[in-house]
């Protein structure tokens, strides 16, 4: 990293049949994870943490979502 530039890195693909982007959320303490969510097992892949508004606009470029496609659990 020079002089604070990133690399951009590329989009990365995955299953929109079998997978839907889920943000969780603790009821506790507030942190919130991202990750996609198997549709057939329900098991829940966790890829970052969201600690703010720009973290969450890294998830939604990274891997190519639109945000009224995640869903949000508790």
């Amino acid at each position: 990293m020079l002089f604070g530039k990133r690399k951009k890195e590329p989009a990365v693909q995955y299953d929109k049949a079998g997978k839907v982007p889920v943000i969780r959320s603790s009821i506790c303490t507030g942190e919130q994870v991202a990750g996609f969510k198997d549709l057939a097992t329900g098991k829940f892949q966790e890829l970052m943490l969201i600690r703010d508004q720009r973290d969450l606009q890294d998830f939604l470029r990274r891997y190519q979502v639109e945000e009224p496609e995640i869903r949000r659990e508790w």
